[in-house]
């Protein structure tokens, strides 16, 4: 699958929910995410524009691959995501294992995120509002489509964020801002 993505600062968040529920959106999930990025012991995932996490939200854990991104006007990449069994024993068994296998932590990516979803154009979207330490607040916008739709849930993605207000898209992964941060002292 694909995830097909837009990420906006300086959105006027209160409009763009009214907007969305208006649209017939509704609240799916209020949580907090926290993934540990990992390096691989075999090869740069950061020069290869890919990325390897294990999430925890809440009890819940998952091992999530981010392929390539696949253009500059959207960050639509392959996903492959993992669920474990919940808890904080097998998120710490989990990370023991990567460890052991030569993985490195790289940085911990905390966010809150607030999950609408809504239907749009034969697509389940989701906008999130996050809320990530050490870099600021965003919107989300996100399908997950076969790679015969791609250019289709890309098309619909812009169109509502267009129609949402969102302008000011910002390019970077959350990791990425992270790492910036960070390696400015702001960590």
């Amino acid at each position: 699958m694909l995830e097909v993505e837009v990420k906006y600062r300086n959105a006027d968040r209160a409009a763009a929910v009214a907007t969305l529920l208006d649209w017939g959106a509704a609240l799916a999930q209020d949580r907090t995410d926290v993934d540990l990025y990992l390096s691989a012991p075999d090869r740069d995932l950061k020069a290869a524009d890919e990325a390897f996490r294990l999430r925890r939200i809440g009890p819940k854990n998952y091992l999530t691959y981010k392929g390539p991104r696949r253009d500059t006007e959207t960050k639509t990449r392959p996903e492959i995501e993992v669920a474990l069994a919940d808890g904080d024993a097998v998120a710490t068994d989990a990370e023991r294992l990567l460890l052991a296998l030569g993985y490195k932590p790289v940085t911990v990516v905390r966010k809150k995120r607030r999950v609408y979803q809504f239907h749009r154009d034969e697509f389940e979207l989701e906008a999130c509002f996050d809320s990530v330490d050490r870099v600021g607040e965003f919107v989300e916008l996100e399908i997950m489509a076969e790679e015969a739709r791609y250019e289709t849930a890309k098309a619909t993605l812009l169109t509502v964020a267009a129609e949402l207000g969102l302008t000011d898209k910002e390019p970077r992964s959350y990791l990425a801002m992270v790492l910036e941060a960070q390696a400015r002292g702001e960590a």
